[in-house]
């Protein structure tokens, strides 16, 4: 079994859009959208929830006031700032502020003050036309998204070892932060997905540094190569010199976006075209690479 993360530097580049389209093409296979902040696999993959449990996130303080005597004890040991004297009298926290330390809750000579796990985020199992799909929905402010990737990715691993899958693939976050960390540790590669721009540029490479620490190959694929060849050219450039191999890219194609909106990846939508074409050989080279001895010669 391998497994394999699809990133970008930046939102917006077609990551899902890609993730989608290999989809298609590969067999046996657990997918995983890892971008738990901000998902959106689902939107095309339609899937049969079968299973939905919760996932809890920080601890968040909160003020019982019958027993609070506003002794302004746990305002003074707060150092989020997240304690306030209410106007018409009385303390309260307020809980975009909150850190969980629960600092406060010890301080509290009454006992006034009790913290809870926020219960607001969930990761879901499910089936789709692909096959098995783990995801999950953070909820607005949430925290420890890299833990919640860290979850579903666990969870496919044992849905892929049951069913002998040959493969795990993961659409990543973008950029390079706890969440996109959480969704390379221990993958067998990696493959990029940039755009033409020189913000995209800029934000691969940060991202193709993140990775190399890691010690994990990785793939680029150029999205809409076409709308600026001057800076393709330079990507092109950057990966070369980098010894990073560029397996694909996509010209723009309206044929991408009536896709998305009809829920399909481009494979189903137009299967006839290039662009889908392209996908195919994609596949199939990082297959070739995967089921191979190249992951184990990379890494030595």
């Amino acid at each position: 079994m391998k497994e394999i993360t699809i990133l970008s530097g930046k939102g917006g580049a077609g990551k899902t859009s890609v993730t989608a389209a290999i989809a298609s093409v590969a067999k046996s296979s657990v997918f995983c959208d890892c971008d738990v902040d901000a998902a959106d696999l689902h939107l095309i993959f339609e899937p049969d929830v079968k299973e939905t449990n919760t996932f809890y996130g920080a601890w968040v303080a909160s003020i019982d006031e019958d027993k609070c005597t506003n002794c302004g004890i746990c305002e003074s040991y707060c150092r989020f700032d997240a304690i306030h004297y209410k106007e018409e009298g009385g303390l309260y926290i307020n809980p975009f502020q909150c850190e969980g330390c629960r600092l406060c809750e010890r301080v509290c000579p009454v006992g006034a003050i009790t913290s809870q796990r926020s219960e607001n985020n969930f990761w879901y199992v499910s089936e789709t036309r692909f096959g098995p799909f783990v995801h999950a929905k953070m909820g607005p402010g949430e925290e420890n998204s890299g833990k919640l990737v860290t979850r579903v990715r666990q969870k496919a691993r044992e849905i892929a070892t049951d069913m002998k899958a040959e493969f795990i693939i993961n659409d990543g976050p973008p950029g390079i932060g706890c969440s996109a960390i959480s969704s390379v540790t221990g993958v067998d590669a990696v493959l990029l997905v940039v755009e033409p721009t020189r913000s995209g540029l800029h934000d691969a490479e940060r991202l193709a540094n993140l990775v190399r620490s890691f010690n994990i190959p990785l793939f680029a694929f150029i999205n809409k190569d076409d709308i600026n060849p001057d800076v393709s050219q330079d990507i092109k450039k950057y990966l070369q010199q980098n010894n990073i191999a560029l397996l694909g890219g996509w010209s723009f194609d309206e044929n991408i976006i009536e896709s998305m909106i009809d829920k399909k990846s481009i494979v189903e939508y137009a299967p006839e075209t290039k662009t889908a074409g392209t996908i195919k050989d994609v596949w199939q080279a990082l297959k070739e690479f995967l089921v191979g001895d190249a992951v184990q010669a990379y890494k030595t």
